[in-house]
């Protein structure tokens, strides 16, 4: 997730901005996910985050955070101290104890609740299936992403073992009833207040299968409702052209389809081409030359790229997650007065790019960048391509273990205080040392570490992600 501060506000108050001076207006910070504005919040308000994060994690844990002033603050002074806040949320999101800690996710959750001013009550959510149909489920406004989850999976009698193998996915639906995925939804945001304050019809929560090893799929269908969504989920990836089909496959396919045969039709499916990959929207690319066109899909541990090249040529390649040295994700976000500028999400205000550096031969590393307003979402999936070959090196399971109340149920909690969600990967610590290895060939790179930040008010700090998955590569492997 990408963590800007790209705008402030001076707002009528009762001071209490620090270093306000107790004046009758203070300032308000526009805290943007992806270029979205999620919540805003006042300086008391982080620093009170920081000291519930000091006092839970320690002192020599936490970034430092930017000291409090006096003297009311001069317009270059409220601009430094934007820069620091960035830098400051930027940090903590990015370290894997504090960023996934209860702690900073319920803040930001209530932050949102309170910034979007909706109250905590009873309301129906739709939610879309892979195949379009919706099926409504009663929560409240203040559910966590997991919580929404666990109501999806009530109605539809998906059992709990299975629940970790399927998320929920923010997309945006076309006239055509095609999808355009924005992010999946993360812990520390309110699925309906997500939506609702996008204010745009289009925008939609989409539930899908979260793995992208097709050898769990078997364990999906084993049981008739995950059997039944993967089954959905497959014809609509053939019928928008996602999954590849020649004129006898499609006959084959058919005819399984006729005789309601789902497992076998899944397992044809399993072998056509781009089987279990997610498509993106088309978008441009400096591979192999600036400025081309070119349509990304993410599946099978790689990026594939279908590139039409300035002669109208369409050139087809893929890049392997496990030679992709380091990744980040740069975002310019215009600055506006007012808060309206992450709402209108019609408007392509933010410009997003993805560049990766990968290993092309031996010894020759090069960026290759992509500019799509997914690029959020191309960096997740990498992400969590990383993370499933990295469990499944080390042993470990995608299950997702959920929480156990005393009455033997599953409880949902408020945005005010919620229950710590475990991690979706789930690999034996006994493994992390050896993980966390990079490879001594081409030097190390830290996960999700290093942070390199513009002072340019309008560009968000650089992300770079280095790669669990990038170890020392052989010449027959390239």
């Amino acid at each position: 997730m990408h963590f800007s501060i790209p705008e402030t506000e001076t707002r009528a108050g009762d001071g209490g901005g620090g270093g306000s001076g107790g004046g009758s207006a203070y300032v308000a910070y526009n805290i943007h996910v992806n270029g979205v504005l999620h919540c805003q919040v006042r300086y008391s308000q982080l620093l009170g985050l920081h000291e519930q994060l000091r006092k839970e994690f320690g002192a020599t844990v936490v970034p430092p955070f930017p000291p409090k002033k006096i003297f009311t603050l001069t317009p270059a002074e409220v601009e430094q101290r934007r820069e620091q806040l960035e830098k400051y949320m930027q940090a903590v999101r990015q370290d894997p104890v504090l960023g996934s800690s209860e702690t900073f996710n319920s803040f930001l959750r209530k932050a949102q609740q309170e910034t979007q001013q909706i109250p905590t009550q009873e309301v129906q959510l739709d939610v879309l299936l892979p195949n379009g149909q919706e099926v409504k489920v009663s929560i409240l406004t203040s559910d966590q992403t997991e919580d929404v989850l666990e109501a999806v999976a009530s109605k539809l009698d998906l059992p709990e073992d299975l629940m970790g193998y399927f998320h929920l996915f923010l997309v945006r639906e076309s006239q055509d009833g095609s999808f355009s995925f924005i992010r999946k939804l993360q812990d520390f945001e309110l699925p309906y207040v997500s939506v609702t304050s996008l204010r745009n019809p289009e925008y939609k929560i989409l539930l899908r299968k979260s793995y992208w090893d097709s050898a769990y799929d078997e364990d999906v269908m084993e049981q008739r409702v995950g059997l039944n969504l993967l089954y959905a989920q497959t014809v609509a990836d053939i019928e928008r052209g996602w999954i590849l089909a020649n004129k006898e496959q499609h006959r084959q396919l058919k005819s399984l389809q006729e005789k309601v045969s789902k497992k076998e039709f899944i397992r044809l499916a399993q072998t056509l081409k781009y089987y279990g990959y997610l498509k993106f929207d088309p978008c441009i690319t400096d591979f192999p030359e600036k400025g081309c066109h070119v349509i990304v899909g993410a599946g099978n541990s790689e990026l594939n790229f279908q590139v039409k090249l300035p002669n109208d040529q369409i050139k087809e390649g893929s890049f392997k997650v496990t030679r992709m040295r380091c990744w980040r994700v740069t975002s310019c976000v215009p600055v506006h007065n007012g808060t309206s500028s992450g709402l209108n999400a019609g408007k392509p205000e933010v410009k997003l790019e993805l560049a990766f550096e990968y290993l092309m031969s031996k010894d020759r590393l090069q960026w290759v960048t992509i500019t799509s307003p997914q690029a959020i979402m191309l960096s997740i999936c990498l992400q969590s391509m990383v993370d499933e070959l990295m469990v499944k090196k080390s042993g470990g399971s995608i299950r997702k273990v959920f929480r156990r109340r005393n009455n033997g149920g599953l409880q949902r909690s408020t945005s005010q205080q919620a229950a710590k969600s475990p991690p979706l990967l789930d690999s034996p610590d006994a493994s992390r040392e050896t993980m966390a290895k990079a490879s001594s060939k081409l030097g190390s790179v830290s996960l999700r570490a290093i942070t390199h930040s513009s002072s340019s008010a309008d560009v968000g700090a650089s992300d770079f992600h280095g790669n669990y998955a990038f170890e020392g590569i052989g010449d027959e492997d390239l």
